[in-house]
């Protein structure tokens, strides 16, 4: 009995640190949940004579919809409660970026791993690559470069020299003239001659959105709805575009008017930092 007495609290205080140990883990994840949407109404695609797709018009008036809609998420970061900043693999893309491809659902939802228990007020991610990430490096990042250069994704540029950020095929106007509108940074130089290349066009757009709720990471692995109104490509708090024969292929429209597209999506970087994009809800 008595060497009972002495191992009993002992094992009733190593079950305590266990308990205590999985009620409160050091780290969990969160999802990022894109929601594409028309305003208020989420994107169904469809082809030219598609009875089904759903149709936007834009502050001008013109109808449009999609057939085709991807962009590219990457430097994402946390803001704590307290101000401090939690970077999530931003200098990994193979681990750290993703294509949302509107046709394949498994890919509106991007889980961020083994994030810091805390409270977390603030995200920032970035649409699009920076210029210091964007090339396309088949060696450093072999598994976002295929990811985003599959044959049904397409986020290669054809010159080879970075990626698209985003990507948008559909239809405009009552008689379903080709939409086909590709953004993404440019540069400057000759062709296929890497050495004179220069930035030309940096289309990346830097996010901010402020949380409707502290997203609480510990024993929850939150789910944060992100809103992504494709409404404010034509009609964008910067700039209102009406699509004709000078803007609505990339062939056609030149770098200033795709920096147009860019500004409505991203942002102008200035009075502007969320471009599109709003949080919907924080599930913990």
């Amino acid at each position: 009995m008595k060497t009972s007495k002495n191992y009993l609290p002992l094992s009733f205080f190593l079950l305590v640190i266990a308990s205590c140990g999985k009620d409160n883990p050091v780290a969990n994840n969160i999802t990022l949940h894109f929601d594409n949407t028309f305003s208020s109404t989420t994107i169904v695609l469809g082809d030219a004579t598609s009875s089904t797709a759903t149709v936007n018009t834009s502050a001008d008036g013109q109808l449009h919809h999609f057939s085709e809609l991807k962009y590219v998420i990457s430097n994402i970061r946390l803001i704590k409660a307290d101000g401090s900043e939690i970077p999530y693999n931003i200098n990994d893309l193979d681990n750290g970026a993703t294509v949302v491809d509107h046709s394949k659902p498994q890919t509106l939802d991007y889980i961020l791993s083994n994030i810091p228990a805390g409270e977390y007020r603030q995200l920032k991610f970035g649409l699009g690559v920076r210029p210091e990430l964007n090339t396309l490096d088949e060696a450093r990042f072999p598994d976002f470069y295929a990811k985003a250069g599959a044959n049904d994704t397409q986020m290669h540029w054809e010159w080879g020299t970075g990626y698209r950020f985003t990507k948008i095929e559909g239809f405009y106007d009552t008689d379903n003239k080709q939409l086909s509108i590709h953004t993404g940074s440019t540069v400057e130089g000759t062709n296929g001659e890497p050495d004179t290349y220069t930035q030309g066009v940096d289309a990346y757009r830097d996010i901010t959105l402020t949380l409707p709720d502290n997203a609480v990471v510990g024993s929850n692995a939150p789910k944060i709805t992100i809103k992504a109104d494709f409404d404010k490509l034509l009609s964008g708090k910067t700039n209102t575009i009406t699509l004709g024969e000078g803007n609505a292929t990339p062939s056609t429209h030149a770098a200033v008017n795709m920096v147009l597209f860019v500004d409505n999506l991203g942002g102008d970087g200035s009075s502007d930092i969320s471009g599109m994009f709003s949080t919907g809800s924080v599930e913990n």
